[in-house]
């Protein structure tokens, strides 16, 4: 199987020989299973000792003739602490609980919950690695990852452009890559940030960001973009090209083209 290479104004430059990881079966389970495993998520949770730092002394004993005591007071069994006292008289305030001033939350987010288990075999993950690599190749998963390309032809699948590329500066690249990807592609390629509609805005998620392209360049070569996401051969991972689901705008160098062959025999 061959493939167009285009190169920097847009214009096809070449063939080359495609490596069979670009035509294989697409596992779908294999690509969700993986990214169920390499979920993350940073652990967060109040202090272990927050709402117990005081000087209440458990439950007040209900018993008679004992230093302390809460019997014949009405009082409900809860830990307390002394504020003052007049013998055997307390001027005490409720502690710990949840519903004490001070106290401890009732059900507080536990660190263990947010750790992930999960494991994933080798084979599995290499398998899985194949299948979002083709499915970067297949224009029926990619036009059902973005609703803007609905009905709509997509054309030099997989996208393989010269390694010149990485000799460009940001602006000549970001104004090369509406050549080669075209107008319809170019739009949903670049990064754009915008504040969040809605309460996420008050909880931490203010911006929201789309993934954009992914431009996947070979070990030895070196590029740099904020405008959208650049990875190596050897770093290139199922989370790259398939979180949320198979099939993102993926650009691949000649000689990225050619260290997947030899990476992925």
């Amino acid at each position: 199987m061959k493939a167009k290479i285009i190169d920097i104004n847009g214009k096809e430059k070449g063939k080359i020989d495609l490596p069979k990881c670009f035509s294989e079966k697409i596992r779908k389970d294999l690509i969700y299973k993986v990214l169920e495993a390499k979920k993350t998520q940073q652990p967060y949770s109040p202090s272990l000792v927050a709402g117990k730092q005081h000087a209440a002394k458990g439950k007040v004993v209900h018993r008679r003739h004992v230093w302390r005591s809460g019997y014949g007071r009405g009082a409900s069994r809860v830990p307390r602490k002394i504020m003052s006292r007049k013998g055997s008289q307390f001027n005490w305030e409720p502690a710990e609980v949840p519903f004490a001033k001070g106290g401890m939350r009732a059900h507080p987010p536990k660190i263990l919950s947010m750790i992930n288990t999960k494991k994933i075999n080798k084979k599995e993950l290499k398998m899985a690695l194949i299948s979002a690599i083709s499915a970067t190749a297949n224009e029926e998963e990619i036009t059902k990852r973005y609703d803007k390309l609905n009905n709509k032809k997509i054309e030099n699948l997989p996208l393989i452009v010269e390694s010149k590329i990485t000799s460009l500066k940001t602006k000549e690249l970001i104004s090369n890559l509406k050549k080669i990807l075209g107008k319809q592609l170019f739009e949903l390629a670049l990064q754009k940030k915008a504040v969040r509609s809605g309460k996420g805005k008050m909880r931490g998620r203010k911006y929201k960001k789309n993934a954009g392209l992914l431009l996947v360049i070979g070990n030895k070569e070196k590029l740099k973009a904020n405008a959208f996401d650049i990875t190596s051969t050897q770093k290139l991972s199922v989370n790259d090209l398939a979180k949320g689901h198979p099939g993102r705008i993926t650009l691949y160098t000649e000689q990225a083209i050619k260290e997947l062959g030899e990476k992925l025999k």
